[in-house]
């Protein structure tokens, strides 16, 4: 199969097209959907900056919640908060992130992608500011809940609008934009918690932290004035002629109308022969339900269920990994090894997320969806065995103590070495995180077809969200009750399962349109 970097355009005629021809070119010729493999136009680049704004959240609202809880002392309900206050505060974000996913992605389908960014800004106003007013833990919470829902949905709606607008030798570099503006908002919200832990006042500060997050989502909600639909949108609810318009600007070249027409024409022949597949899946299912439609033809077209296999697969093992573990307990994690700071280092992870995201920004299109997961996942399970080891080394609390739990005592005494060997291999864990799996399942997007692909890609980011859930609720009584030592062994473990499903399901899609990407599933697995 060809990919836009090396095959030729197609030319079908030279003279312009009127508004009549460009709507209706016949079906019968053989027009290309090629993209030329240039590099994305000024245009395109803003976009994805204005749209990378939700991952920005994302990462500032997700990231913020590890310098709050060491910060809160006992501002919420006049009492110090402990594990199971921190558990539910910290996984009520994931909840309702999951509730929001699939919700988020019907309302893609029915409004447009735009409406549903809008949307989660909203929520991300709201959240903030009920976080920064709450004196009751169930106020965290509800803030929190809120957060979380615009987090479910920005994280689902801004890789699939990002993914629908870029050109397929670039997808993976832009769509990793937006991974990259993630890491880059949880670096923000360390700079901020520390800057607050440290030189704020200690009642107020933390109220600072999470309040800020309302003023990116304000800005965004400026930009979303300037930025069009997606063109694939667009036409599957009839209106090519403007998805023409938008493929002209994000080519960012002088092309001929030809090949812009070609596009759209590609596009919707895709569209036609999924509408097919539908009203095979439907097996009897009544024309008005278009949501039980949408389910039979995601479950039922044996090459969407496959995609969906893979795009849950690939989110749940990017959560049960464990890596949102150190994200939102990470100055937890370090006030136990004694870090005098644990805010500043903690910074020093979110820094090392960000610093490898933009090195995976040059290589995704480079070497590979796939390839780059089965280089960089050994080096994840290198680091959490590290870890392990070297929490054996640590002097942790003793479990007859009164109050034995890890995170409801004072730091332990504990080795400066084993505190600096886990520290750089959670660092290494960290960056081999960052380079592969951290950025490749949001590109799940291209491999369902225009009809299922909102659907598609909200049941996998939901399924991201249900396992973050769980990561969050579970990992601080893990740790307290099979100890450090087992627990980073047990996320070891996932990895070496989810290395061998990588290599067994998950086929290469660098380079190749959204809807080349779609054929490599029709038959099997299309792993070579």
């Amino acid at each position: 199969m060809r990919t836009s970097a090396d095959a030729p355009l197609i030319s079908h005629r030279d003279d312009e097209f009127d508004d009549e021809s460009r709507s209706d070119l016949g079906d019968t010729e053989d027009v290309s959907t090629e993209w030329p493999a240039g590099r994305p136009g000024l245009f395109m680049w803003l976009l994805t900056l204005s749209a990378g704004i939700s991952g920005l959240l994302f990462g500032y609202d997700t990231g913020v919640i590890s310098a709050t809880l060491v910060s809160i002392g006992t501002s919420l309900s006049d009492r110090t908060l402990n594990s199971l206050d921190k558990s539910v505060i910290t996984s009520c974000t994931s909840l309702f992130a999951l509730i929001a996913s699939p919700i988020s992605s019907v309302l893609a389908d029915h409004f447009g992608r735009k409406p549903v960014i809008l949307l989660s800004d909203l929520l991300f106003v709201f959240g903030a500011l009920v976080q920064s007013c709450s004196y009751k833990v169930w106020g965290m919470v509800l803030g929190r809940s809120i957060v979380g829902a615009a987090v479910g949905a920005a994280s689902f709606v801004t890789p699939l609008y990002i993914a629908e607008l870029a050109p397929p030798a670039h997808r993976g570099r832009l769509v990793t934009m937006n991974s990259m503006s993630v890491t880059l908002g949880q670096v923000v919200a360390y700079v901020i918690g520390w800057i607050f832990a440290e030189h704020g006042d200690p009642a107020t500060g933390w109220r600072w932290m999470v309040g800020l997050g309302a003023l990116p989502a304000a800005l965004q909600c400026i930009f979303l004035l300037f930025m069009p639909e997606t063109p694939r949108w667009l036409v599957k609810v009839g209106k090519s002629m403007d998805a023409q318009r938008v493929i002209g600007k994000t080519i960012g070249t002088d092309v001929n109308t030809h090949l812009i027409i070609s596009v759209v024409k590609g596009i919707e022949r895709e569209l036609r022969e999924e509408q097919g597949n539908a009203a095979l899946a439907s097996n009897g299912v009544k024309s008005g339900s278009s949501w039980l439609r949408g389910w039979n033809e995601l479950l039922k077209v044996p090459k969407n269920r496959r995609a969906l296999i893979i795009a849950c697969f690939l989110q749940g093992l990017q959560q049960f990994c464990g890596f949102n573990s150190l994200m939102y307990f990470s100055a937890t994690i370090f006030t136990m090894l004694g870090f005098s700071i644990p805010t500043l280092t903690s910074l020093t992870v979110a820094a090392t997320n960000f610093a490898f995201t933009v090195l995976a920004l040059f290589l995704v299109d480079r070497i590979g969806r796939r390839r780059i997961l089965l280089y960089s996942i050994p080096f994840m399970v290198a680091g959490l065995f590290m870890s392990a080891f070297g929490f054996t080394l640590v002097k942790l609390p003793n479990s007859s103590a009164p109050t034995p739990a890890i995170t409801d005592v004072d730091p332990p005494t504990s080795s400066q070495n084993a505190a600096v060997v886990i520290l750089i291999s959670i660092m290494l864990y960290v960056s081999s995180y960052a380079i592969g799996l951290g950025n490749v399942p949001w590109m799940q997007s291209e491999l369902f077809p225009l009809s299922v692909r909102s659907l598609g890609s909200g049941v996998s980011t939901a399924m991201n969200w249900l396992a973050n859930f769980i990561i969050g609720l579970t990992f601080l009584p893990l740790m307290d009750l099979l100890t450090p030592s087992v627990t980073f062994g047990l996320y070891g473990l996932i990895c070496v399962v989810g290395w061998f499903g990588v290599w067994k399901i998950y086929p290469e899609t660098a380079g190749l349109s959204l809807e080349e990407v779609t054929g490599l599933l029709e038959h099997g697995w299309g792993v070579e």
